[in-house]
């Protein structure tokens, strides 16, 4: 009798693996509870029966629990290898004289970023690109465009590859070149650097969201200026990245709308940092970074409400002072500033115009979402040409026009 408690204890105790999901207690259990009872333990010890069927259901359950977890280990990833960056970039070169092109626009921005240029940088362009007819179409438009207003702004294009989605969507054209749900990163990555280059060596500079470290690494010697999101801001993944960038970096502001994300991303992006990392190759690498000095906070609106105003304005650089940076703000007219109405974009920009007019200094650069056609379209069989397919933009005549407008009236002479 002595010993049937013993066998029943012994299950009890094997039964708290369950928790493990361990294949040793499966087979333990099984043991245990196979394990024919005699007829007098039943009668004379009750509570061991009750334990026998405590056990018996523990075991239903954990065999269950196995057979789930097997399905899952069997069914929810699979791997499929794709070039490296570095034998992309080996394929899809940037000549000797780009490299110097993209190195001199990375430094121009940085000056106006600085305060030493007093240009505006004026960062505009599609939602993302899907197109590549249509990229080159308005990058070959904003070089004609750059070229009347270089002495007072510095036009950047938008090169959005990636897109962040709130649950599922169309990710981007690095993803699913074909406009398609399907992954095909072997297919996207050459698609985007083809595409880049070709809009490298039309003279622009470019501007992308880094969305994910690994992707970019496929782009990054392409890229002028780079965004944080307000999703990723507050990554610890993204500000290490960012740390060891080129580039002039911008974090936007969360997506509660509040500056202490940004500000503490930009102090963590201006250290130097250790992390693990892949290179080029695609080997697995420690990555030793020195900081990057020329972060700032792109200002996006958030928690359904602006931050472009006067008020706001004070506040994000006043944020910035009190820890030690210098303030340098770039105003997305678009998102939440402009409640999600690519109409609004102009209300904006003419608040941004009346601030810099009236001393605000704080101020670098704005952003604009811009298509060669205004609006938006869903992703289908037959899509109008120039028209997002993401976020509502502007079209190329409102374009052309605010940016005249902010030429003329918005911003100082080039000093260098």
């Amino acid at each position: 009798m002595r010993a049937r408690h013993v066998v029943d204890a012994i299950g009890v105790a094997v039964l708290v693996l369950f928790y493990v999901r361990d294949q040793t207690a499966h087979l333990i259990l099984r043991a245990v509870w196979f394990t024919e009872l005699p007829p007098e333990h039943t009668q004379e010890n009750p509570v061991g029966s009750s334990y026998r069927v405590f056990l018996f259901k523990g075991y239903n359950m954990l065999d269950h629990q196995i057979e789930i977890a097997g399905r899952k280990a069997a069914s929810t990833s699979t791997t499929a290898a794709i070039p490296s960056p570095l034998a992309l970039k080996d394929k899809l070169p940037l000549d000797a004289r780009y490299q110097l092109q993209v190195a001199e626009h990375q430094q121009a921005i940085k000056a106006i970023l600085s305060g030493e240029d007093k240009r505006l940088l004026v960062i505009t362009g599609p939602c993302s690109l899907h197109c590549a007819d249509a990229a080159l179409d308005y990058a070959r438009r904003l070089k004609v465009l750059q070229a009347k207003v270089a002495d007072h702004c510095f036009l950047v294009m938008r090169a959005y590859l990636e897109k962040p989605r709130t649950t599922v969507g169309w990710k981007g054209m690095l993803y699913a070149p074909d406009l398609s749900e399907r992954c095909d990163l072997k297919t996207g990555t050459e698609v985007s650097r083809r595409l880049l280059l070709q809009l490298v060596e039309l003279g622009l500079p470019l501007a992308t969201e880094a969305l994910n470290p690994l992707a970019f690494s496929y782009i990054d010697d392409l890229v002028s200026w780079v965004a944080i999101g307000a999703r990723t801001t507050e990554s610890q993944i993204h500000r290490e990245m960012a740390s060891g960038l080129s580039c002039s970096v911008g974090f936007k502001n969360g997506t509660h709308g509040r500056f202490d994300t940004a500000v503490h991303a930009m102090l963590a992006a201006s250290q130097g940092h250790s992390f693990l990392a892949v290179d080029e190759a695609g080997q697995m690498a420690v990555r030793d970074t020195l900081g990057n000095d020329a972060v700032h906070m792109v200002l996006r609106g958030g928690n359904g409400e602006p931050n472009y105003g006067h008020t706001a304005v004070n506040g994000a650089a006043e944020s910035m002072v009190n820890a030690g940076l210098k303030p340098a703000l770039v105003v997305d007219c678009s998102h939440e500033n402009s409640g999600k109405d690519h109409r609004r974009q102009a209300e904006v920009v003419a608040s941004v115009q009346a601030q810099i007019q009236s001393g605000q200094q704080a101020i670098r650069g704005v952003m604009l979402e811009s298509h060669l056609q205004a609006g938006r379209q869903n992703i289908g069989d037959e899509l109008d040409y120039g028209v997002s397919v993401t976020d509502a933009c502007i079209g190329w005549k409102e374009t052309e026009a605010l940016v005249m407008q902010l030429a003329e009236n918005g911003a100082a002479p080039a000093s260098c």
